[in-house]
């Protein structure tokens, strides 16, 4: 398989590190990545000459039996908010994932708020969707759906908090799901 350096949405294709292969001074040879395709938490291997490796420095719990959005920084509890989640027929897929881009839409008076954070996560049941189903932490114009069961897979927080979650979760930044 082969990755253009942006994606369909025209922002830069990101992966999540999550093995390498180093030379004899330890400088990556081949790094083992997860890719934002289904199966959900695919990996292939990426020769190092190919990616731009960055550190990042927060993480985001998502606990969906609390219904709640968790993001740490430097280990550090930053901000916890509860959250609107996938409806029993179209649930929230769990596993670890990765922020793999940052939307803001033309209206950020619609559906998702003033921006999304893409995750590396696909519906298990949306496989007709465009792009495949993707799932995102977004605002919404629906601010009534927070704490529910609801969504079509997706996870949305009140706008304020997504603004808070935009502005310190980075590309790449991890995203563990959880029951």
């Amino acid at each position: 398989m082969r990755f253009r350096r942006l994606n369909v949405n025209r922002v830069p294709t990101i992966f999540s590190i999550r093995g390498a292969v180093v030379d004899a001074t330890c400088k990556g040879k081949s790094y083992l990545v997860q890719i934002p395709k289904r199966p959900n938490g695919v990996t292939a291997w990426v020769p190092a000459s190919q990616v731009r490796v960055e550190k990042v420095s927060t993480r985001i719990l998502v606990d969906l039996s609390q219904k709640r959005v968790t993001l740490y920084k430097n280990g550090r509890r930053v901000l916890s908010s509860i959250a609107a989640i996938g409806a029993p027929a179209t649930p929230t897929p769990t596993g670890r994932f990765y922020v793999n881009q940052r939307l803001i839409p033309t209206d950020k008076t619609g559906p998702f708020g003033p921006g999304a954070l893409g995750v590396s996560a696909f519906s298990n049941v949306l496989t007709g969707w465009t792009q495949g189903g993707p799932i995102a932490i977004h605002g919404t114009n629906a601010p009534w759906s927070i704490g529910k069961a609801v969504s079509n897979g997706c996870i949305r927080v009140p706008n304020p908090v997504l603004q808070t979650l935009f502005d310190q979760a980075l590309s790449g930044t991890p995203v563990l799901i959880r029951t």
